[in-house]
């Protein structure tokens, strides 16, 4: 019997110790890495889940139809006669529709195929009923959530780029910068379900892997493989995202830049011809691109890059050096002049309008409607010091590093950097772009400044055997001085609050309501706004209400949410027709409804107007509504009316400033709709804003609702921070 027992015990300890052996090994540094990841993921994560404060809403305007589209390709599938591709969307751009195929599908592709996952594993996400109609619908809160995974798996990319490029410290603090970064947050935070969202992870993702597959130390097998994963994600980005043209045409000069400093090798011919390869496979079946994308301007550069590579293959096999010359000039001749030819005959397709206006901020002066658009305008640059805080002294040591230590990798950065200062300069939301290559640029700055300093703090105290009168070294305290220097500075950006205000940079940039929940006020309220769900869930229930006309900035708000059929949104993709929506508002009434007329189907006209104004508690107008908004009305359509925004107002010469000064509307501004309008909506609220009744309309427009007045449904009207924010809408009478 104990002979028994022992075997058994013999066999137990014998298993356990197999079991034993089995256990994951990893080193104290590696766990200490891995730690710092993961709070970095952590605190990348939690910082975008901030706005849930006010809500759980999608933010902006764009992500709703992303939403839409969404929606649809879960219900209809991917592919099939009734997917998105054949799609033309009816209620938007009445009485034209929106053809769908004209979209870039990755994002709601993207959240579509995790969803469908997530549901089949009967993984959900349902919330109480609430003043958003949308909120039912579990696609709709996992696209809230959607952005708040990407931007922390983006950080996770980060990591391993920079991993690449300078250490892992470089890693940890790129990730780091990144997910602390206002821009990025602004783009990533819950509920901006936009391209942006997966853009800059593909824009990332294909760096790491295109650098990776052009290392000489790798195998041929090894290169090829990061070279069709770099072409995937290349192709995933074009599907994705307009800006995408912005990576291409990066990697391009970079590869350029590469044939100049005589770094050819055959590993950088095939890992390019696999991954443009790919890409542009992927690019060609996006039917919003098409074949035609061949034709643009900046992927006829890729093809030329692709034959001169070629070439240099070829050069390898003459052996006189003059000849190689000789064909290389030839070469580049004869491209030169082909290129211009085929552009002078129109089978190069130009840049389109609104990529060239980022590179000639001069054209956007041609385009008002472009021009109107806030994040289109060019970036001042203290926005860059509100981004980076005193990271943005550290970029020029950053690129002083990279060149100093010319690696493949250092080169792509230093492209990176500089090219996306010059793009974010030009527009304030391809600030962006730059967010990425500036911490990348800042933690390598940082780490190459701290590692001597670091190196004198590690060293072992050595105890002389004399007295030395003089030591030419940096000592221990000086080194440990300095660090607590650059850490403080740290704390400043990262940590302190910002100048009048009670949060630290990181905590203003992302601590914001949605957009629809601040009531489309830039506002920090102490609670939801309803001004916009109260009328939308009123144009959503109200029968009569089928066609809605308003300036196009709401328009994605009214067709998806208020369930409507709308002239306009935020897609801006008909110039005439918005101009036509301007000409209207800025017109009489009689003049009005001979617009509005034009617009029908089979006798359905437009039903109702709708409008948005907002002015603080002593009537005074505050400019983030229509009070504003007009003048662009007036820019975009004077080429119809023959007046611009000064044709409005009575403007009066003042001979102490020499300027002209505006004192109020004149005749013409009196008798236009826009103004009638505001004036009878505000006097809906109080009758001390607005004006008499007389300022009302005769027969052809009747205030119906609005959003916290005395026709309202919802509660009695009442400021926000100091802030009325009403949406009116009116009924037409033809």
């Amino acid at each position: 019997m104990n002979v028994r027992r022992m075997f058994r015990r013999e066999k137990i300890t014998e298993a356990l110790k197999s079991v034993g052996a089995l256990r994951f090994k990893i080193s104290h540094s590696s766990l200490i890495y891995a730690s710092l990841l993961f709070l970095i993921l952590f605190l990348a994560f939690t910082v975008r889940l901030l706005p849930i404060r006010w809500g759980y809403y999608l933010s902006e305007f764009d992500p709703h139809y992303q939403y839409k589209l969404a929606r649809h390709m879960v219900d209809n599938g991917f592919f099939g006669p009734n997917s998105w591709v054949y799609w033309r969307d009816t209620m938007s751009w009445y009485p034209w529709g929106r053809n769908i195929a004209m979209s870039y599908p990755g994002l709601p592709a993207t959240a579509a195929f995790f969803y469908s996952i997530l549901n089949a594993l009967g993984i959900r996400i349902v919330l109480p009923s609430n003043i958003n109609p949308l909120s039912a619908d579990p696609l709709y809160n996992f696209c809230i959530l959607f952005p708040v995974i990407m931007g922390t798996l983006t950080c996770l990319v980060m990591y391993f780029l920079g991993k690449d490029i300078g250490g892992k410290e470089v890693g940890l603090l790129s990730a780091l910068f990144l997910a602390l970064n206002g821009s990025y947050i602004s783009r990533t935070a819950l509920g901006f379900f936009d391209d942006e969202t997966v853009g800059i992870f593909g824009i990332l993702l294909f760096a790491f892997f295109f650098l990776r597959s052009i290392e000489p130390e790798r195998s041929v097998r090894s290169n090829a493989i990061y070279a069709a994963a770099a072409g995937l994600s290349l192709g995933y980005t074009l599907a994705s995202w307009g800006a995408s043209r912005y990576p291409l045409g990066m990697a391009l000069l970079f590869v350029f830049v590469l044939i100049l400093l005589r770094r050819y090798t055959p590993r950088l011919l095939l890992s390019y011809s696999i991954a443009f390869g790919t890409s542009l496979f992927i690019a060609v079946n996006i039917p919003l691109l098409g074949f035609g994308f061949l034709t643009e301007a900046t992927t006829i550069v890729a093809l030329g890059i692709f034959l001169l590579l070629c070439l240099f293959q070829a050069t390898r096999y003459i052996k006189t050096p003059r000849r190689k010359i000789i064909l290389v000039i030839s070469f580049l001749v004869f491209s030169a002049a082909l290129f211009l030819a085929l552009s002078w005959l129109g089978v190069i397709l130009p840049i389109g309008t609104k990529y060239m206006s980022i590179l000639n901020p001069y054209e956007r002066l041609f385009y008002p409607l472009i021009e109107s658009v806030q994040e289109h305008r060019p970036s001042a640059w203290g926005s860059f010091y509100y981004d980076f805080g005193i990271g943005i002294f550290f970029i020029p040591v950053g690129l002083f590093f990279a060149a100093q230590n010319p690696t493949n990798r250092n080169l792509f950065l230093i492209i990176f950097g500089l090219t996306s200062v010059y793009f974010a300069g030009s527009m304030v939301r391809l600030s962006l772009l730059m967010a990425p290559a500036f911490c990348l640029l800042w933690a390598l700055a940082l780490t190459r400044i701290l590692r001597p300093f670091i190196t004198v703090m590690k060293e072992a105290p050595i105890i002389p055997r004399r007295k030395i009168g003089f030591q030419a070294h940096v000592g221990k305290e000086f080194s440990g001085a300095f660090l607590i220097v650059m850490l403080l500075l740290l704390t400043f950006t990262l940590v302190l609050p910002s100048p009048r205000s009670i949060y630290p940079r990181v905590f203003d940039h992302a601590y914001m309501p949605v957009t629809i929940a601040a009531g489309s006020m830039p506002i920090k309220p102490d609670e939801t706004v309803t001004d916009w769900f109260y009328t939308l869930n009123w144009m959503r229930n109200n029968e009569s209400v089928k066609i809605v006309v308003s300036w196009w900035d709401y328009g994605y708000w009214i067709s998806i949410i208020g369930n409507k059929t709308t002239l306009s949104d935020n897609g801006t993709l008909n110039m005439t027709q918005i101009e036509k929506v301007a000409q209207m508002f800025l017109s009489n009434e009689t003049r009005a409804i001979e617009i509005l007329k034009q617009f029908h189907i089979g006798g359905n006209y437009v039903t109702h107007v709708a409008i948005f104004i907002t002015f603080d508690t002593q009537g005074s107008d505050l400019g983030w509504g229509e009070e504003s908004k007009w003048r662009w009305m007036a820019r975009i359509s004077e080429k119809w009316t023959g007046l611009n925004d000064t044709g409005y107002l009575i403007r009066e010469f003042n001979p102490d400033t020499q300027q002209y000064e505006e004192k109020g509307w004149n005749a013409i501004g009196n008798s236009t709709v826009i103004y009638k309008m505001m004036q009878n909506v505000k006097y809906d609220v109080n009758s001390q804003f607005g004006e008499s009744p007389d300022a009302k309309f005769g027969e052809h427009f009747q205030l119906v609702y609005t959003s916290a007045g005395k026709t309202g449904e919802g509660p009695k009207s009442k400021p926000y921070s100091g802030a009325y924010g009403v949406v009116g809408i009116f009924e037409v009478k033809y």
